[in-house]
């Protein structure tokens, strides 16, 4: 998913719509905005408020992202309390789990809070802690993540 993220290729409203389908641009997260990338998962006040409650946990100097270049770039930067790897896991939490919040919205009618959905991110994120524990690059990720 992030994969798709990452080449702009997810469905969004505004992307839907630019292929001549009559729908709605809006965010259905936010209805601020037309729902492009960047807006969904960067810009958005869902998201803005799910990232501000990940990054308090490993990175509170960083306070969000403008570009996805942006992030991509914090995405590769390792610090001690902040490795690569636990960054990466965390991207691509949020990927999921803002897109599956838009697609609950948009199909099921279901609004989660942000708080919601973040403790379903973070339930995800400790689970592939945990299952890669054994691997090096995993090792103490665990103390990082729910210091």
């Amino acid at each position: 998913m992030v994969w798709f993220a990452t080449l702009n290729r997810l469905p969004t409203r505004s992307r839907l719509a630019s292929w001549d389908l009559n729908i709605n641009k809006c965010c259905c997260l936010c209805s601020t905005e037309d729902e492009v990338r960047d807006h969904l998962f960067l810009k958005c006040r869902f998201s803005t408020q799910i990232w501000t409650l990940a990054l308090a946990r490993i990175d509170p100097a960083q306070t969000g992202f403008i570009t996805w270049a942006e992030l991509l770039s914090w995405c590769r930067f390792s610090t001690q309390a902040a490795p690569a790897s636990l960054r990466r896991l965390l991207t691509h939490g949020m990927v999921f789990h803002l897109w599956r919040q838009r697609n609950n919205v948009l199909h099921n009618n279901v609004h989660l809070s942000p708080l919601q959905v973040f403790k379903l991110m973070d339930r995800d994120i400790r689970n592939a802690i945990t299952a890669r524990q054994h691997k090096r690059n995993f090792r103490g990720l665990m103390c990082l993540w729910i210091r």
